[in-house]
């Protein structure tokens, strides 16, 4: 038991916490309101707050719980709606009415409802630690495992089968210290990543139906994207669509910070999008951290921690989960009040100096992982962190911090945005460096043409950003037929290839092998325009052919009919490019 000594905020000092430890969770005042030790010296404890501390003096108590910040986990988490320290809200709702009541306590998880446990292990197993114990159907989407928690390994004495409650015992385990009873419930530290066996090079890229992602600036599974941009430019439309369509069995979608009207879409939009996977609704494979920007600061952070702990738990299933972060630019800023509020020396723009290495944990734990357990599953964390740089200032450090840490970077463009181009990712300033390992994968999996395309595409792309200089200076007439041709290609590539209506039901995910034909068909009117030029065909005439159109619209075509229509097109660009030359000049 301490005592408030002063209060600043979401900061509170107490005096008489010798026996407390860092990250504790305590009650402070007679509200109980939760807070977590942040800085310890001698008995004087830091104490950040996760509720508002208006009201509350100095004087009043604060009670150690002796236990870190933990999320519970077992079924029951798929479909919640979360707040930053995982309270669910729609059982606050249900207990205070539309505003969190402070200092209310409520089951992270239901422990009273019934789950159907249908055991896999049998008594007399010797069992290590990660292993499959048994399995609940969770949802109709997701068959959640229950294991043996990473700390406990032995004999297995006695199974049950049929409907338990969460806390209820299910198995018994003989230790070297003795007979554990084990519920389906878990209990982990939010800011302890969970352990694995062995840490994977991530060598299959996450699918996501976004062209300009996945054939230019693809992400592995297990890896790490950023989402620059400024205000409008489509952040959270992208990491909608990455939540819809990503190759991924989990989705986590944590608001850290957002604004109430952007959550608000999440949760009227998630549950009525059908899952491509599934049929079912999308919530249905989804968890849900709603922190909103008139929630109190501190518990930005602690959000951040949830999503991840949670999304790790799911990777030692064996399941390929994607974490969404939207965005971490608000969760920095909670560090930096924080900072501010503990006296810290502050680091540059008054971020506290160890921003980055705050950054770097939280990424870290994304990864491809050979998971605890005699099975030797393999799971995935993806992290999609989206950053709010001010005015869209890429040099502001909470985006610098993250470049040097992600190994994809999604640059929203203004420009483009505002010219209706969407998505809004700028080619020439984003990167991927995962794509050198992905390329194999590509080839052997699409297409063996699959690398060269995309890295002709490329090329002409930057070539049209130099011709377009000289345009700007001389006029277009002062470029050769051939130039001239480039532009005309580039413009398809982004037209026809980059662009991509998220609202449109068939232009809203393409998979590989439809990217493929688009690029190629782009290409191969490239490659024959150029041939055709060598024969003195007219360049108007190229630039005006029929099948350019077609070619326009290919995007818009069923998946189911792509094939067809695609030896239809190719046939008649030969056909058409043919008659412009092999009349010799009678047709300029």
């Amino acid at each position: 038991m301490g005592t408030i000594k002063k209060v600043s905020g979401p900061l509170i000092t107490a005096t008489g916490m010798a026996d407390a430890k860092m990250y504790d969770v305590v009650r402070v005042s007679n509200m109980k309101l939760i807070g977590e030790v942040i800085e310890l010296r001698g008995d004087l404890a830091s104490i950040q707050v996760y509720e508002e501390t208006g009201g509350i003096g100095p004087g009043e108590p604060v009670e150690s719980t002796g236990e870190p910040l933990s999320v519970e986990l077992a079924p029951g988490l798929i479909e919640s709606i979360y707040d930053g320290i995982q309270r669910p809200l729609d059982k606050i709702r249900a207990t205070s009415g539309d505003r969190i009541v402070r200092g209310i306590e409520v089951n992270k998880l239901d422990h009273d409802k019934k789950w159907k446990f249908v055991p896999t292990s049998n008594v007399g197993d010797e069992l290590k630690a990660g292993d499959v114990l048994g399995t609940v159907q969770e949802t109709d989407a997701v068959l959640h495992k229950i294991m043996l928690p990473p700390d406990v390994e032995g004999k297995l004495t006695w199974i049950y089968s049929g409907e338990a409650t969460v806390v209820e015992p299910i198995a018994k385990v003989m230790t070297k210290s003795g007979e554990v009873t084990l519920p389906m419930l878990q209990r982990w530290p939010v800011r302890r990543g969970r352990p694995y066996a062995q840490k994977l090079v991530p060598d299959e890229p996450m699918v996501t139906g976004q062209r300009v992602i996945d054939a230019f600036f693809p992400i592995a599974k297990g890896g790490v994207a950023a989402v620059p941009g400024p205000f409008g430019s489509g952040k959270t439309v992208v990491q909608h669509q990455l939540a819809k369509w990503a190759d991924a069995d989990i989705i986590v979608y944590i608001g850290c910070g957002e604004r109430g009207n952007e959550m608000t879409d999440v949760l009227n939009e998630f549950p009525e999008l059908k899952d491509p996977k599934t049929g079912l609704s999308l919530m249905k494979r989804t968890v849900l951290i709603a922190n909103t920007s008139d929630m109190p600061v501190a518990a930005r952070e602690a959000s951040i921690y949830t999503g991840i702990t949670i999304a790790e738990y799911f990777r030692d299933m064996g399941y390929k989960v994607a974490i969404m972060a939207d965005s971490t630019s608000r969760w920095a800023e909670a560090l930096r009040e924080m900072s501010g509020r503990l006296e810290e020396m502050p680091g540059e723009e008054g971020y506290p100096a160890y921003l980055g290495s705050r950054l770097a944990e939280f990424y870290e734990r994304a990864g491809v992982v050979k998971t605890l357990g005699s099975e030797g599953r393999v799971g995935a964390v993806s992290a999609i962190g989206a950053v709010s740089p001010p005015g869209g200032d890429i040099s502001e450090p909470v985006s610098q911090a993250t470049l040097r840490i992600v190994k994809v970077f999604w640059g929203l463009s203004s420009k483009l945005a505002y010219a209706r181009h969407f998505p809004a990712i700028d080619w020439l300033q984003s990167y991927s460096l995962y794509s050198d390992k992905l390329e194999k994968w590509y080839d052997e999996n699409v297409n063996e043409e699959w690398s060269k395309l995309i890295s002709q595409a490329m090329s002409m792309l930057q070539e049209e950003n130099e011709l377009d200089e000289i345009v700007r200076l001389v006029g277009i007439d002062a470029l050769s037929f051939k130039d001239r041709l480039t532009l005309e290609a580039a413009r398809s590539i982004r037209e026809d290839f980059l662009h991509q209506n998220a609202f449109h039901e068939v232009d809203t995910f393409s998979s590989l092998k439809k990217q493929y034909m688009l690029i190629k068909l782009i290409m191969t009117y490239y490659n024959l325009g150029i041939a055709a030029l060598a024969q003195d065909a007219p360049f108007n005439k190229i630039a005006d052919l029929p099948v350019r159109e077609a070619i326009g619209r290919f995007k818009y075509v069923p998946e189911h009919e792509c094939n067809a229509r695609y030896t239809d097109i190719m046939r008649s660009l030969d056909e058409q490019m043919r008659a412009l030359y092999e009349g010799g000049n009678e047709n300029a």
